[in-house]
């Protein structure tokens, strides 16, 4: 096995942090080869609050990835989240170095470094430069000009960025872990490479990765990024607002949302006799007064049923219904509502919320469906979900990227495996070997 062909994936999220190690054959197939998740602490809607908290969740989950994998990680593509992210589009020109001959690579990185130049606060920092679409002497909507001939070369790109000194944070992070960043990649952007297909891409789509803090935004028009943003919202408000309303913990909370989002039918029982009497009297539909059996889950505070009417309809449906108002004010905010007829996929943890469904449909008149990761293979059991999404996609994006020699991995050492001085070792260990004739 060659060292580029390994490449990993850490996806530091509000609620868990998961880790996805793959391997990529001739024919550009994934093969999931270790993947871990361990539950987030130090994070708050998508940002590091507490590095040494973060960094030893990110440990459990890289080193539960690493022995599953048979490998250690030296380097990694690290998502990026938060309220901080903001975009922007830009336009660059340039004059072909050479009009008499054709348009190189060259001209293509100093056009997109053209793009670039733009006024940037001081506390801001570029995290992606996507290229829209370039224009050859007049020519618009070309994809790649390269071998193209023209005397002037512009593009349309999209640029993202990030707050330095959350960035700064994770990087901080992910070196106390002992490894190096590959690279930041927008949790949106991540998303969308491992769920959305090049169809819906060329169409026009719009991706909701509804994570437990925030949801990541991402249109794409005519197959390139155009517009991404992030709300400070997510499906833990949703946590919040059950533990408030049936007056329970955040845990019994949490435990509840999850099991009414994997049934595939909610089990009902009808009310009892009196309350059949008292439905009559008031003229109530019965299904008004149905309860929800939650009995297994044993929860501490006692409960065994819970009304459907007051869970679904009174505590859940009014947090989806102002999620989805503020994603369809903030597709027209874009300018592009108008130019995704592929509608929406949504994806992340909080995709799988009972009610979301119903929410999207009474809100946003748009076709959607829910994403989950593609063309991958290996350990796909439990990670073929709307929850890896990020981390698959961290991987996919890495894919694409040119391999380097810092994205290898070299076999696991059984005494560094599980030592708290992980990192320090690592790198003693290497000063070593670079010593030895």
């Amino acid at each position: 096995m060659k060292r580029s062909q390994v490449i990993a994936g850490i996806d530091i999220g509000t609620s868990k942090t998961a880790t996805v190690i793959t391997t990529v054959d001739e024919n550009e197939m994934l093969s999931i080869i270790g993947v871990a998740q361990s539950v987030s602490r130090g994070v708050r809607k998508g940002q590091i609050v507490d590095i040494e908290e973060a960094t030893s969740t990110v440990v459990k989950s890289l080193e539960a990835a690493e022995r599953m994998a048979g490998y250690q990680v030296q380097s990694a593509f690290i998502s990026v989240g938060g309220t901080h992210i903001s975009s922007q589009n830009s336009h660059g020109v340039v004059a072909v170095a050479e009009p008499s001959k054709e348009i190189s690579e060259h001209d293509v990185s100093r056009v997109i470094e053209a793009a670039k130049a733009i006024s940037l606060a001081s506390a801001r920092q570029i995290i992606h430069v996507l290229p829209r679409f370039y224009t050859v002497d007049s020519q618009e909507g070309i994809k790649d000009p390269i071998g193209m001939s023209g005397v002037r070369l512009e593009v349309d790109t999209h640029l993202v960025t990030g707050g330095m000194t959350s960035l700064k944070n994770i990087e901080k992070c992910v070196t106390n872990v002992g490894i190096d960043s590959e690279g930041f990649v927008f949790n949106g952007l991540a998303s969308a490479e491992s769920v959305l297909t090049e169809t819906e891409k060329e169409l026009g789509v719009v991706l909701l990765d509804v994570g437990a803090g925030t949801t990541d935004i991402a249109v794409y028009v005519e197959g390139a990024l155009s517009y991404s943003s992030v709300l400070p919202i997510g499906a833990r408000n949703v946590t919040n607002d059950l533990a408030i309303g049936l007056r329970i913990s955040l845990e019994s909370a949490e435990k509840l949302k999850l099991f009414l989002s994997k049934q595939k039918k909610i089990i009902t029982r009808p009310a009892s006799e009196d309350d059949k009497n008292k439905s009559d009297k008031k003229h109530r539909p019965m299904q008004d007064l149905e309860e929800i059996d939650v009995s297994s889950l044993n929860l501490p505070e006692g409960i065994r049923t819970v009304s459907k009417k007051t869970i679904v309809e009174g505590i859940i449906r009014p947090r989806l219904n102002e999620l989805f108002s503020l994603i369809s004010a903030e597709i027209k905010k874009s300018g592009f509502a108008g130019v995704v007829p592929s509608g929406i996929v949504l994806t992340g943890g909080g995709a799988q919320t009972a009610g979301i469904q119903e929410a999207a449909r009474r809100t946003i008149a748009l076709p959607f469906r829910i994403g989950t990761p593609h063309d991958v293979r290996g350990v796909t059991d439990e990670i073929v979900a709307p929850s890896y999404a990020t981390a698959i996609g961290l991987v996919k994006y890495g894919m694409q990227m040119e391999p380097k020699e810092t994205g290898s991995m070299m076999k696991l050492s059984s005494f560094i495996s599980g030592s708290p001085l992980k990192g320090t070792a690592r790198k003693l260990i290497d000063l070593a070997k670079s010593l030895l004739p």
